[in-house]
């Protein structure tokens, strides 16, 4: 494949500084080599991205309205806003909230632009931007769950565009009010809660019409932000660069929300400094664990979230403390609780395993209860992983005390297991065709793979297995044509509807609902729940879903990991998080090229 935008880098850092182009400058340039697990991004195109490598790369070229903050990931603070947005209730009794944008926000220098140079951000282009969702030939129908059903005129609006042949995007929608070019409201339909913080998400990034335009299909490996790094060459499976943004906008180093221990850890020191400090940011992919940890091992990369495998390399696992020779090195360490849903689901549309009549559910519960997460949790992750029952991960509202809900098909439990096999009508496995089981290519998949089938061979139960490459994966379970796959899903925002969205069918392959889970009786009580603020009532409505998936059984788990995060000593500022993927721009580093 054929490196992408080489030839625009060039036109677009035409009109930056000799200073920063030169070569005698380039030798002192502050570099950062950084890793990007399994193959890497599938798109550099926010609006089809729903991965987190989509995410992970263009979190560094585009921004979105609203960010998570470095120093607290519970809160919201303003990117492209000048401040954060107002709310009030107009005289129909909807909820409207009010933005502004920041003047000096502006897209990249690009040759899509007269004379190749980046022009203000503007309220039309965050309009553009959301009605990219709703089209189907730019998103590929996976991000539009993200907005559907929530502003005044838009479910319309796409309704209409669906039956055209050409997507209208000048066509008006009610719920979209521009005020001005920096200003603008949106009326929503309902007063849905999560409506802000779908606003910090990538896929919600602000790209400008006439890149779109000017690079057709090839958008996609040919991104044009207003973030702090400028796209340079995306090299599929390989690589990933960036370079600093020299006309991005003035912005600092956060000063508010660190806590007692990032301050002991020096991480508040930078605070009003200018933003970004390093020149060029280097992924590269790395599908295996072993050349990871040796590259960072080496020195070359500023940090890595330590594969399990190799966690006894790093800590002493009895006492959790970093080893000798790492801390002679001056190497430190983040711990962080991730948001984390790891699972093996079903495809609810399965003829063999999915289905809501008895026999289906038996089946499925059959297959739970033969699996052992324990062991897996032990075996691949040192035991460091949170096991719990149902969707919500540990730290969010609806998540069951100490992991165990009241009704848990969780196993090991082969006798249970047998007797539900049986009910499904496969006593002993009997009649029971191999099942189908898709997962990303990797070692470590590989070796958890042959678990899954040794415990489920021991109810009699065949596994078929298929390692490809993720992109792959995701391809084919938006097809709806894996019978049964595995992969993880990390919360978008701190609320455990996000995760409950997981179930609700109106998000159906390709989009979040990968089960294509379809209870009438779910999505009434997520309907109801989506409108609802934090609270007890909201809560209840939270365990109902939770345990409504958890007796139907359209997936086996759940694991929640801990990640433990190394960072090499020449790297600063480092506080590594998979909340969001835009924090490298505070990180700095005395090593140059």
């Amino acid at each position: 494949m054929l490196q992408h935008g080489t030839r625009r880098l060039l036109s677009a850092l035409a009109v930056a500084s000799a200073a920063v182009l030169g070569a005698s400058a380039a030798a002192q340039d502050k570099v950062l080599q950084l890793p990007m697990r399994t193959v890497g991004p599938n798109t550099l195109d926010p609006a089809a991205g729903s991965t987190t490598y989509d995410n992970m790369a263009c979190s560094q070229v585009y921004e979105t309205l609203m960010t998570v903050s470095y120093a607290d990931p519970n809160q919201l603070e303003p990117l492209l806003v000048a401040e954060m947005p107002t709310s009030y209730v107009d005289d129909q009794g909807r909820k409207v909230w009010k933005f502004r944008l920041r003047e000096d926000a502006a897209f990249h220098d690009d040759e899509c632009f007269p004379s190749g140079q980046g022009r203000p951000v503007t309220t039309d282009d965050v309009f553009y931007s959301w009605k990219r969702l709703a089209d189907r030939k730019a998103s590929e129908g996976k991000n539009w769950w993200l907005l559907k059903d929530t502003i005044v005129g838009f479910d319309e609006f796409k309704a209409v565009q669906d039956n055209r042949e050409t997507f209208d995007y000048d066509a008006p929608i009610e719920g979209l009010r521009k005020l001005s070019d920096t200003e603008f409201e949106v009326v929503l339909k309902e007063p849905v809660y999560r409506f802000i913080w779908v606003l910090q998400m990538f896929q919600t990034s602000i790209v400008p019409r006439e890149a779109v335009e000017h690079y057709g299909k090839d958008f996609s490996g040919n991104p044009v932000g207003t973030g702090p790094f400028v796209f340079e060459e995306w090299r599929p499976k390989q690589s990933f660069t960036v370079v600093r943004n020299p006309e991005y906008r003035t912005a600092y180093y956060p000063s508010d929300g660190w806590s007692s221990e990032d301050e002991s850890r020096g991480l508040a020191e930078p605070a009003g400094q200018r933003i970004p400090f390093v020149d060029r940011l280097e992924f590269s992919m790395y599908v295996e664990d072993n050349p990871l940890w040796l590259k960072f091992d080496q020195g070359e990369l500023a940090y890595i979230e330590l594969p399990y495998d190799f966690f006894e390399s790093a800590f002493n696992k009895r006492t959790k403390r970093l080893n000798r020779d790492l801390r002679r090195r001056d190497v430190s360490y983040v711990v962080e609780p991730q948001l984390d849903f790891i699972f093996r689901a079903f495809n609810m549309e399965d003829e063999l395993v999915g289905g809501y009549t008895d026999d289906k559910i038996a089946l499925r519960r059959a297959l739970a209860l033969a699996v052992d997460l324990d062991e897996f949790n032990n075996t691949f992750y040192q035991g460091l992983c949170s096991v719990y029952d149902g969707p919500i991960p540990p730290g969010l509202d609806g998540h069951p005390s100490d992991g165990n809900a009241a009704t848990s098909y969780r196993g090991p439990n082969l006798e249970l297991a047998r007797e539900y096999l049986a009910q499904a009508g496969y006593p002993d496995g009997e009649g029971l065709p191999p099942i189908k089981f898709y997962t990303s290519r990797s070692d470590v998949n590989s070796r958890q793979t042959a678990m899954l089938k040794r415990q489920l061979g021991a109810i009699n139960v065949r596994v078929e297995e298929y390692l490809v490459d993720f992109p792959d994966l995701i391809g084919t379970v938006n097809r709806r044509a894996a019978p049964m796959f595995g992969f993880a899903w990390a919360s978008d925002y701190p609320d455990a509807e996000n995760n409950l969205a997981l179930f609700y069918s109106p998000n159906s392959a390709p989009g979040s609902n990968h089960s294509n889970y379809n209870r009438p009786e779910f999505d009434a009580l997520y309907d109801e729940a989506r409108l609802m603020e934090p609270g007890p009532e909201r809560t209840a409505k939270y365990v109902q879903m939770r345990d409504m998936v958890i007796n139907d059984v359209p997936f086996i788990g759940s694991l929640a990991r801990n990640r433990y995060f190394l960072i090499n000593p020449h790297v600063r500022n480092a506080k590594p998080t998979q909340r969001h993927w835009s924090w490298f721009k505070y990180l700095d580093t005395d090593r140059t090229n």
